[in-house]
């Protein structure tokens, strides 16, 4: 049987204000599953596989898992997070693969936006 998508998880020190803010500022769909959890619906997902270099930082080293969100026009995109209050912590830099920048999140979170330089190939079922 075929992998059919999938799940990812946020560690935060502040899990309720990070639902909120991905819920009521990000605006993604939820199920809300009971006891404050919330599972949120994401777009369509791929995966990258980085090599860890000697000397990298801790936050780079191997069995180390990211977590960014990608969009069609980071510009425009980070704009409208801007006026939703949203922090960004990092001009766009072109990082060869894509125009990338970073948003701070509850929690002490700081997560990747990125507008990718590459086409994704249709999924095949």
């Amino acid at each position: 049987m075929p992998i059919t998508g999938l799940h990812t998880m946020f560690y935060s020190s502040k899990p309720d204000e990070l639902r909120a803010f991905l819920r009521d500022v990000l605006g993604f769909p939820f199920t809300d599953v009971g006891g404050g959890w919330l599972i949120f619906e994401m777009p369509p997902a791929d995966m990258g596989v980085h090599p860890v270099e000697a000397g990298d930082a801790p936050a780079t080293a191997a069995n180390t898992h990211a977590i960014s969100f990608s969009t069609d026009d980071v510009h425009a995109t980070m704009a409208e997070l801007k006026g939703r209050g949203v922090e960004f912590t990092a001009a766009v830099e072109d990082h060869g693969y894509g125009l990338v920048t970073y948003f701070k999140a509850p929690g002490e979170l700081v997560i990747q936006l990125y507008q990718a330089h590459y086409e994704k190939k249709p999924r095949s079922v």
